[in-house]
């Protein structure tokens, strides 16, 4: 597909529209609209501190969509909180959770296999137990067991309700005097995506709009999302998941410095047979550490003399979650214009679909 074919695609609002039947886009640019949603019901989370007195660890218990928004907050919070902070994705929990580990299980549709078998395993190691989710066997467990439960709207994809996932969280933390002025920074970080989000939006044109002009740099290839080890590692997992789901489009990331150390050496002569399958993404952040900076540009350089083509993105906003929000936003646009280009509807999951089951039926 030339250059002048994927800038009418994107630019033709009947084609976006007949490619978007259950309207992703609308999900994508409500998104601010939906954290500060999960803010007013994460603030009724009915939450007494005496319940959960002296926590010495933090495990989030998710899958997929459900649990990013635990990696989001443990990234966020990495340089905060005192006690250790993990996300479990596993049927089984860490050998050390406890009366005194807050176990959080995330589940958007209450049915995730994996959360439900952990969540039967915490309360059996009697931890702090609470719960995000919509209902479903995760909701039965909570009513039967009492377990303090924040229920969220039912009719969104779980990659498209993270605000849903992650604002809860970082509600209950400031709920239980794991921090303070989370909300307030939320409600900042609102303001500005809502600011940003115009220059993406489907009627500004490819040559003016960076998440059309981004997605046909893709459109064909298979990118390769590279970012720093602490703001962004977790963007770059979110941007490979969405353009995976959303544009039926295969993507890998990974994060500084640790690729510098073995998938470099990849980079070689031997990439020729490729190079024009493939393309580069680097996820920047102002708070880089400075040496992460310099491996990026010197990274690039050996990329490109390859042949493979790398483009940057750097975040927005005055607060580590409004600039983490800016690149998860961006992705996220960039992913269904990814999917209009590829011809594919974003919403549906089939092979995910397909997996669970073929694991029901071997029940």
């Amino acid at each position: 597909m030339t250059e002048q074919i994927t800038s009418a695609y994107l630019d033709n609002p009947e084609k976006v529209r007949s490619t978007d039947p259950e309207n992703m886009y609308d999900r994508i640019f409500h998104f601010p609209e939906q954290m500060s949603e999960a803010l007013k019901i994460a603030s009724k989370w009915n939450i007494s501190i005496d319940d959960f007195f002296g926590i010495k660890n933090i495990v989030v218990v998710g899958m997929g969509g459900s649990a990013i928004g635990g990696d989001l907050v443990r990234t966020l919070l990495a340089s905060e909180l005192q006690i250790p902070f993990r996300i479990c994705r596993h049927y089984r929990l860490p050998a050390y959770v406890d009366t005194r580990t807050l176990v959080i299980t995330s589940s958007y549709s209450g049915n995730t296999e994996e959360t439900l078998e952990a969540v039967t395993e915490a309360l059996q190691r009697k931890a702090m137990v609470v719960a995000i989710t919509t209902g479903g066997e995760l909701g039965n467990i909570a009513i039967r067991e009492g377990i303090p439960t924040v229920k969220i709207p039912t009719g969104f994809q779980p990659r498209a309700a993270l605000g849903y996932s992650c604002i809860p969280i970082l509600v209950l933390l400031e709920k239980l005097g794991l921090g303070r002025n989370r909300s307030v920074r939320v409600a900042h970080a609102v303001t500005g995506l809502q600011s940003l989000r115009g220059k993406y939006a489907v009627d500004v044109p490819v040559q003016k709009n960076p998440a059309k002009q981004l997605a046909c740099e893709i459109h064909g290839r298979i990118p390769i999302i590279y970012s720093g080890p602490t703001l962004t590692d977790v963007v770059a997992v979110r941007w490979k998941g969405q353009i995976c789901e959303n544009s039926k489009n295969m993507a890998f990331a990974n994060h500084y410095s640790e690729f510098n150390h073995n998938e470099l050496v990849g980079w070689s002569d031997k990439i020729d047979a490729h190079r024009d399958h493939l393309v580069v993404i680097h996820i920047k952040d102002a708070d880089d550490h400075q040496q992460i900076s310099r491996r990026m540009e010197i990274v690039k350089g050996i990329i490109e003399k390859q042949g493979v083509p790398v483009f940057e993105v750097e975040s927005v906003g005055s607060s580590p979650l409004e600039r983490m929000f800016s690149l998860i936003q961006l992705g996220d646009f960039v992913s269904f214009y990814l999917a209009v280009l590829n011809e594919v509807d974003p919403t549906p999951v089939e092979a995910i679909e397909t997996l669970k089951k073929a694991l029901a039926d071997q029940l």
